[in-house]
């Protein structure tokens, strides 16, 4: 990296996709890591609504108190988190400083490295409502630890649907995390062409939405999105025939990978998936 872009990542907000199982969560751990090497502050978080164990792949052994209770509980049992579809309006005390929260919320695994929990569905239980809250928290957060700005790395859930739910409007950059299966290669194709819709102007579906003052704000976090891009890594590859092949798939769409292997982000951070 060189100097400029080093500090050009400072403030930004990178979300990290990818199909289940391909190593989207060792990818965060990995590139959390290099980024603390490298000399920045990082915090992590954990917007996966369903998966667990991300604190312990950073070395924590209990997760922190998810951020759904540090912002008032999810709608659907009385709060005050909405679904960003629903409801696009901005989430009221997302501006975080780290320093300043109750301790539970937050866990460090190690010097500059922090970890926040946006929620699981599995502690509302059946019937508890879906995970667009948890959707809103990880569009919406801004992080600072003593008023000076980090790099928030962001686990979304495996799949396309936070995506549809416009969480990419939150973001700087994608990082999408592809493995060397046809589900793997069909989701990044999905995810390159709704990152350049995102670009050129597409708005988001309101014909659900019966308040102007609704549409408009939905239609505005689209129009002043900050997405640049997306940025693919492959993971998994046994051999160099397979590294062609997802190469070939990818360059079809107009997709270039731009590291070969998640081991060379460990090797350079000095750690091992």
């Amino acid at each position: 990296m060189s100097a400029d872009t080093e500090k050009s990542l400072a403030g930004c907000k990178i979300g990290v996709l990818g199909k289940g199982g391909a190593g989207k969560s060792t990818a965060v751990v990995l590139l959390a890591r290099a980024l603390v090497r490298t000399g920045y502050t990082v915090c992590v978080v954990d917007a996966d609504s369903t998966n667990v164990g991300l604190n312990q792949a950073l070395g924590i052994g209990q997760p922190p108190t998810s951020l759904i209770e540090y912002f008032g509980g999810m709608i659907f049992g009385g709060g005050l988190v909405t679904c960003p579809v629903d409801d696009p309006t901005p989430l009221p005390g997302a501006e975080l400083m780290l320093q300043s929260m109750p301790s539970d919320y937050v866990a460090q695994a190690e010097r500059h490295l922090y970890l926040l929990t946006a929620g699981k569905l599995a502690q509302w239980g059946a019937g508890g409502g879906c995970d667009g809250p948890i959707s809103k928290i990880a569009r919406d957060i801004s992080v600072r630890v003593d008023a000076e700005p980090l790099v928030t790395l962001i686990d979304f859930k495996a799949g396309f649907e936070d995506s549809a739910r416009g969480v990419v409007t939150g973001l700087d950059w994608l990082i999408v995390v592809v493995d060397p299966t046809q589900a793997s290669l069909a989701l990044a194709f999905d995810i390159e062409q709704m990152v350049e819709g995102v670009r050129t102007g597409q708005l988001p579906a309101t014909r659900h939405l019966e308040d102007p003052d609704l549409v408009a704000l939905a239609n505005r976090l689209f129009q002043e999105a900050r997405l640049q891009r997306a940025l693919f890594v492959l993971s998994r590859i046994p051999d160099e025939r397979t590294e062609s092949f997802v190469k070939q798939k990818l360059a079809a769409h107009g997709i270039e990978a731009i590291i070969d292997e998640l081991e060379q982000v460990a090797s350079a951070s000095g750690v091992t998936s």
